[in-house]
């Protein structure tokens, strides 16, 4: 691999694999795949759900709402899940298998209790960023690969911004798990990503 290309590692963290507050079906099936992609990379990046306790996406904190509600916040959509990545606990950890050595920047997101950030750039608002883009066009890096957890969330709209922002981007669709909190989520996500112009890879295509 170049110098101008990165991996981006997004949410490989313990609430998201079994046992996890929000496990996303057969989540830690990634982690060895990430271990291998690292190998191919000299500029790698991992991002973290990093929210606070009263965060807004948190079913527990909207009295008579439940876990898959979607409710409106300030004009924008927010799904309602369970409390999950909570600064300084277990299951905002990597997963423990997962090869943290080479991490070159954890890009940290969420921390806005009143707005959810599932892209790894830009919370749901568009309001704020998480300083990956000045990041990575600060180390030259035209062209971006993706995995991670989870496919019809945070990984497709990193993807979207990603593209928006000008990088050449694919995502690494087996190394990626999705919610599909309702049936077809994860097809009609690579769809949206396919169109607006991501790249569709596979791990060997990578290694």
């Amino acid at each position: 691999m170049n110098t101008n290309i990165a991996l981006i590692m997004v949410d490989l963290q313990n609430d998201f694999c079994p046992g996890g507050n929000l496990s996303v079906p057969d989540g830690d099936a990634v982690i060895p795949l990430a271990n291998q992609l690292q190998k191919k990379f000299e500029r790698i990046i991992a991002t973290k759900d990093w929210h606070p306790k009263d965060h807004v996406s948190f079913a527990s904190n909207h009295p008579g709402k439940r876990e898959g509600d979607v409710i409106i916040m300030d004009g924008i959509e927010q799904t309602l899940w369970p409390n999950h990545c909570i600064q300084y606990t277990h299951g905002s950890e990597f997963h423990p298998s997962l090869e943290t050595s080479k991490i070159n920047k954890i890009i940290l997101k969420g921390m806005d209790k009143t707005v959810d950030s599932y892209s790894t750039f830009f919370d749901n608002a568009h309001l704020r960023d998480t300083g990956l883009a000045a990041y990575l066009k600060e180390n030259h890096i035209t062209d971006i690969y993706i995995m991670g957890l989870a496919t019809d969330y945070c990984v497709k709209y990193s993807c979207r911004d990603a593209v928006k922002l000008g990088f050449n981007t694919s995502v690494i669709v087996d190394a990626c798990r999705g919610v599909e909190l309702h049936e077809g989520d994860i097809a009609n996500a690579l769809e949206e990503m396919r169109n607006e112009g991501v790249k569709i890879v596979y791990t060997p295509d990578v290694l």
